[in-house]
């Protein structure tokens, strides 16, 4: 029977790896997750990367009163996918779908179930391809793949899922994200 697996890859865009918001740790982390990916053809039905998405005035933005700075503003190269990622996603088997989240003015979305399109699409992709895993990582880890981890484990159950950590640097060297993965699911 054929592996019912989802890679789900939080926000591997160059504005969270050596743009205007980097994490430390991402560029390294990304391009093994490149090589991650590449090795483990075949494994994943489904793979989905969630990307920030915003408008040029995104509440999020420290010039518009928000905590971070200009980030991911949608169609710019910051946005973009990281390019060492593009070909082991799209050369390797598997379905790639990437799901849009932050697209509201004045709206904060660190979770791709917090954008009611794309967590519509992601249920629809999860019940088509009948999804019995999903191995999350992404950046950063302490902000959009803990919320969205928290979100997904709410909705879909502890069991569902699983953080591969080593491709999932943090702005907070991974305290919070671990600190979740020991208390919530183990």
């Amino acid at each position: 029977m054929k592996n019912k697996r989802m890679l789900l890859i939080v926000d591997p865009q160059n504005d969270f790896i050596n743009g205007t918001l980097p994490v430390p740790g991402a560029v390294e982390a990304m391009n093994r997750l490149a090589e991650y990916v590449t090795l483990h053809d075949g494994e994943y039905v489904l793979k989905v990367v969630s990307s920030d998405w915003h408008p040029y005035k995104h509440c999020s933005y420290s010039v518009n009163s928000g905590q971070w700075p200009v980030h991911c503003v949608a169609h710019t190269v910051g946005a973009a996918i990281w390019p060492p990622l593009v070909e082991p996603l799209y050369n390797t088997d598997g379905q790639v779908i990437v799901l849009h989240k932050g697209t509201c003015v004045e709206k904060e979305e660190y979770s791709i179930f917090r954008n009611e399109e794309s967590a519509k699409q992601f249920s629809a992709l999860m019940d088509d391809f009948n999804i019995d895993r999903v191995d999350v990582c992404g950046l950063a880890g302490d902000v959009c793949v803990l919320h969205t981890l928290m979100d997904g484990v709410e909705l879909y159950g502890k069991g569902m899922f699983h953080v591969l950590t080593d491709y999932s640097p943090s702005l907070d060297g991974g305290v919070a994200l671990n600190e979740y993965i020991n208390s919530k699911l183990k």
